[in-house]
């Protein structure tokens, strides 16, 4: 079997990678250096609109996990890279593998749980919800459609959705730890907005099902089910790192430029893993206490 993983040395394409080598796949690293051509390797250059199709013939399973970081401060050159990356970036390879001869079987594109929005935490955002608003919603609106060629070529698409992933290696946890370690750590706001959460292990748990399920394509939310406020998750990390946690005031987090304070860390949904949960899969850690017991 043979997979091609574009953000291959992200923390999420890493460890797709890795799981899958562990299971004996053949692995093609879609890279943008032109210098980096090499076997097991293709270059793509997004921003030029430039890919090399011929080196993405003949793969079983594509997984796109390339695209500029959300975190960091939203000036606007840095969400039009947010834009540009998954949007323009996710339409070129789909254009390129619906003009391919062998084309691939599947399509894993990592999506977010920002699809739905800032949303009332007691409603359960299963898949068929509509997205919700704000610049985050938006851009994932607009970056799933971008796999319509794919689609439209009998590619089986799922689009994973996910929540914040926790790591030793990155995702959230890059950004909170050294923060609660400096006993700095807050909860925003009120604390009351669900920040949903998957492990990373349950990432690549999850891909691996995709795979193992032709039913499953479309949205699928790619979170534990256990839902976490923001309050419950900042004072989890703060125990564990035995360090204490304050309050940053919503007006405070609202100074963050772009709008990031509103979207990323005031906002939040209650976000369901339903059609994980349907087709049986069985999350290595549904509860966050035993996650972050796992990650640090």
């Amino acid at each position: 079997m043979r997979a091609a993983i574009t953000g291959s040395s992200g923390l999420i394409g890493g460890a797709a990678g890795e799981m899958l080598a562990g299971r004996g796949w053949t692995l093609t690293r879609v890279v943008r250096s032109a210098a980096a051509s090499a076997p097991g390797r293709v270059t793509w250059q997004p921003e030029a609109d430039r890919i090399d199709r011929a080196g993405l013939e003949a793969h079983d399973l594509v997984i796109h996990a390339a695209g500029e970081p959300i975190a960091g401060l939203w000036t606007p050159a840095k969400k039009r890279r947010i834009e540009q990356s998954r949007i323009e970036g996710t339409r070129l390879l789909s254009e390129a593998l619906a003009s391919l001869s062998a084309k691939p079987r599947l399509l894993v594109s990592i999506s977010a749980s920002g699809f739905y929005g800032d949303r009332d935490p007691a409603e359960p955002m299963t898949e068929d919800k509509p997205a919700g608003s704000g610049f985050l919603a938006e851009v994932c609106v607009r970056w799933e459609a971008a796999t319509r060629a794919a689609e439209d070529a009998g590619i089986r698409v799922v689009h994973a959705r996910l929540g914040n992933v926790m790591s030793p290696k990155g995702g959230i946890l890059e950004v909170l730890k050294p923060i609660f370690r400096l006993g700095l750590g807050a909860r925003f706001g009120s604390g009351e907005q669900i920040w949903p959460w998957i492990a990373l292990a349950d990432v690549t748990g999850a891909i691996l099902h995709v795979i193992e399920h032709d039913a499953l394509r479309g949205a699928v939310n790619f979170v534990a089910p256990e839902a976490v406020t923001n309050a419950e998750l900042t004072r989890a990390l703060a125990k564990a790192l035995n360090r204490p946690s304050f309050a940053i005031p919503s007006w405070a987090v609202r100074l963050a430029p772009g709008g990031m304070g509103e979207d990323m860390l005031l906002g939040g949904a209650r976000v369901v893993p339903q059609r994980l949960r349907d087709s049986g899969y069985r999350f290595r850690f549904p509860a966050l206490r035993e996650a972050l017991q796992a990650v640090l």
